[in-house]
């Protein structure tokens, strides 16, 4: 099912200091911090610290050396195939730690945006395209109607925006989390990119799963390195979901006053991947509010980003937004809005056949047996009491229900119109007055 990893073009690895397109400055500063910080004495070492290729970061290394910030030891490291070992200068240090007081970003080197720009472009939400088979395999766990499927696979081929709507517990956020597994590639994410000499952290392990990484071995005739640039992480496309607790904020740069650096927002760690807008309705800000805000990037695949100075500048704005909604599109929208998300999907209920399909299926796989007089109690007497109205999370809620009892009572599993009132009783709260 999953799409092959080298459909995506690897970013090449920078061959020379020129190639870099990052101010001289940032980059001895960055080794200069990175030496103090991690201990690091020869260049395969320090090669790997700030993830350039070893020719790139000698130059580096003589650059330091000729402005007397760093100096050979004079001793050969036997177990690094006999390398050189480099130590900062008095000057040295002092520069590190003049730099460490402006920011505290050392490690890999910066990507420039517009170097990255090219490989979001390269490794585009928007390049892919899902087949039947791909969507119908992530979604094997899910009995779906076919005009569903129908709706959905233009809409995630097509990587525009997508507005899920419908009565709660139907699976929406199922069905979400299903696109993305359908996905199935591989993309690659920065550690972090750089712009107007700012550092903006993108990689983060909770948004990133990283594939395997690839650790060479000096003795290998077939080295890894150079495949392609180290300064990123090669990941699944990555997927942010979001709920109730989104606000506006968390769509602006993080800025970290102590170590003097940024993180990059959701969207911008989403970038490649899909953004999942979940409860949409449920958030402090009203829904109009939060599409407003994505209405540019949606239409334009650019999002704009401030700086603590006030500076604004354009980021790539390349994810499939998912909204997903309890509420109906016409409460909460505008049709400005509306016009601006590309699909717009509904997601109903099971209809009565579908509903028995998949109380079979938990049953079987929950091992409760199933008692046919006990479903026709279920669907003459009950179902009527809430207009015939079925959900997908019903099954699972009332076999569950049944279980816990059945485990109490200590009897076997086994299902019963006793049972069913009692697990019914449960799932919905009579409509009284308490009094306070």
């Amino acid at each position: 099912m999953n799409m092959q990893i080298s459909s995506v073009m690897a970013p090449p690895a920078p061959r020379s200091l020129a190639e870099m397109r990052l101010p001289m400055v940032m980059m001895r500063d960055i080794l200069l911090k990175t030496i103090f910080r991690k201990n690091v004495d020869t260049v395969t070492e320090i090669a790997r610290a700030i993830c350039l290729p070893a020719p790139v970061t000698q130059e580096l290394v003589d650059l330091a050396r000729s402005q007397k910030l760093l100096e050979a030891t004079g001793t050969l490291h036997a177990g690094a195939g006999s390398e050189m070992g480099f130590q900062l200068t008095d000057a040295g240090k002092a520069r590190a730690l003049d730099a460490l007081n402006q920011s505290e970003y050392f490690g890999a080197m910066p990507v420039p945006l517009e170097v990255y720009s090219e490989q979001v472009r390269r490794q585009s939400i928007r390049n892919i395209q899902i087949t039947r088979d791909q969507l119908t395999g992530a979604m094997g766990h899910l009995i779906l109607p076919d005009e569903l499927l129908d709706h959905l696979g233009p809409a995630v081929s097509a990587g525009r925006s997508i507005l899920m709507y419908g009565p709660p517990g139907n699976g929406k956020s199922s069905i979400s989390n299903g696109i993305r597994d359908a996905l199935g590639d591989k993309i690659y994410i920065p550690r972090a990119i750089e712009y107007s000499g700012q550092v903006i952290t993108v990689y983060d392990p909770i948004v990133h799963s990283a594939a395997e990484e690839l650790v060479d071995d000096p003795n290998s005739l077939r080295r890894t390195s150079g495949r392609f640039d180290t300064r990123y992480v090669l990941c699944e496309r990555p997927t942010v979901i979001t709920g109730g607790e989104l606000s506006l904020s968390m769509l602006d740069l993080v800025y970290n006053p102590t170590a003097r650096t940024y993180q990059a927002p959701l969207q911008l760690k989403s970038t490649g991947g899909i953004f999942i807008v979940d409860d949409l309705g449920r958030q402090e800000e009203p829904p109009q509010a939060l599409v407003n805000r994505w209405i540019v990037p949606l239409e334009e695949a650019k999002d704009i980003l401030a700086l603590q100075s006030g500076e604004k500048f354009e980021v790539p704005f390349d994810t499939l937004v998912i909204f997903s909604t309890n509420f109906h599109p016409n409460e909460i929208f505008d049709r400005a809005a509306l016009r601006r998300i590309f699909f717009k999907i509904k997601i109903d209920g099971p209809c009565q056949e579908d509903f028995l399909k998949i109380f079979a299926l938990v049953a079987r796989k929950k091992k409760m047996p199933i008692d046919e007089a006990t479903l026709i109690y279920l669907l003459k007497e009950k179902y009527p009491t809430i207009k015939n109205e079925y959900a997908n999370y019903q099954p699972v809620f009332l076999i569950d229900q049944m279980i816990a009892i059945c485990e109490f009572e200590g009897i076997p599993y086994q299902m019963n119109p006793d049972l069913i009132d009692r697990a019914w009783a449960n799932m919905f709260v009579r409509d009284e007055n308490i009094a306070h």
